[in-house]
């Protein structure tokens, strides 16, 4: 028996989800997404504020809500088909893996997890199970992004050569980003942008990190056991190099560069959800610029995901994808510490992007937020999974 049948989905049926945490993205951006899906909703919310619980419950007309400690007893329930799951880094593998035993879905935030042994503990769970599970890269459904990847498939920018990026936002020091070390610094909470992108466009795995330079500045207000700003030079097969900058304190940007033979393409922004994301290309002498129409990323992933449940289909991307990146962050955190380079151990991904899931529905409003505020010191939307 499929786990379609098994779960009772038919045609035209939606996907029930429990949302596991309502920090600033699950209200800011998800919660907003989910009506127009057509084929999700919302049945339970996970959550240890029970006053949070109470007021977003409201605001999407759901009523069951249970705590972090009754995370079972709500797999148990029968009133959920899938989880989408949003706390912090550290706390995947916590939710992700009995979720998965009971045969239930999980659409996980990036990180898949913060070691690649916690990660193939969710791995292992999901290929147990048969349940599906896919890391919420919601840019693998966005419109600018699939058109970077097919211009480079189709060979306008010839060989590739390198790509590099810059991603940074100014984090308010009071913010649980801050002060969790470096499993909540920039390295793996904005690090797995730069490098899924990177691996996305060279369509291959780096086989060695060059070098990985940190810095803690005095004045960012930190807890001091973390780095604040890093940067980074990834080899990959074929002589190409990927560098990039995360930064927990610098003034915010959101920008990366793919270079060829025969002309580059900047994105800017480039990994952002609510605006337009742009592309400045130059082929030859030959410039143009294009902007994009801003979509509710994370509603459009949602539908992919709900999608690929109803018609019993694997996602992309899928928890490999998600080990492929925190292989690469893994190997950046050993690097840091021990300023020498490190060789990455052979690994194939066997899926890339397919261009044709792109996604389209239109942006949402940001409502209020409960309980919850958004990372940056000028409390303004900052770059944030």
């Amino acid at each position: 028996m499929s786990v379609l049948s098994a779960l009772g989905l038919e045609s035209g049926r939606k996907v029930r989800y429990a949302v596991v945490a309502l920090g600033d993205i699950v209200q800011e951006a998800m919660l907003p997404g989910v009506a127009h899906t057509g084929n999700s909703l919302v049945s339970v919310l996970v959550t240890g504020d029970a006053e949070k619980a109470r007021v977003v419950g409201a605001k999407y007309g759901v009523t069951a809500c249970y705590g972090y400690d009754r995370f079972e007893e709500m797999l148990r329930s029968g009133t959920v088909d899938a989880i989408y799951l949003a706390t912090p880094n550290w706390r995947h593998a916590e939710f992700a893996v009995p979720a998965l035993r009971a045969g239930i879905h999980v659409l996980v935030e990036k990180p898949l997890e913060v070691s690649t042994a916690l990660c193939q503990q969710i791995l292992d769970a999901q290929k147990a199970s048969g349940a599906r599970l896919m890391v919420a890269y919601r840019l693998h459904f966005e419109p600018a992004t699939l058109s970077l990847v097919e211009k480079i498939r189709a060979g306008e920018l010839g060989e590739l050569v390198s790509f590099s990026s810059c991603f940074a936002q100014m984090v308010d020091p009071a913010n649980h980003r801050a002060s969790n070390g470096i499993e909540a610094g920039p390295l793996f909470d904005m690090g797995p942008y730069p490098v899924n992108a990177a691996r996305a466009v060279f369509e291959d795995e780096p086989t060695e990190i060059v070098s990985a330079v940190g810095t803690r500045h005095p004045a960012a207000g930190f807890s001091g056991d973390f780095d604040d700003t890093v940067s980074v030079t990834l080899r990959f097969p074929g002589d190409r190099i990927a560098q990039f900058v995360v930064s927990y304190y610098a003034n915010a940007i959101d920008s990366y560069v793919v270079l060829g033979t025969k002309g580059s393409i900047r994105m800017n922004p480039g990994y952002m959800f609510g605006m337009s994301l742009e592309q400045s290309q130059v082929i030859g002498e030959k410039r143009s610029h294009q902007s994009f129409r801003n979509t509710d990323q994370f509603g459009g992933e949602m539908k992919y995901f709900s999608d690929c449940i109803l018609n019993d289909r694997d996602p992309e991307p899928d928890g490999e994808e998600g080990y492929a990146d925190v292989r690469v962050l893994e190997g950046i955190a050993r690097a840091l510490k021990s300023g020498r380079p490190e060789t990455l151990a052979p690994f194939t991904r066997r899926r890339r992007i397919d261009t044709a899931q792109v996604q389209t529905l239109a942006a949402k409003r940001t409502p209020e937020l409960v309980n919850a505020s958004n990372p940056g010191r000028d409390k303004e939307k900052g770059p944030k999974n």
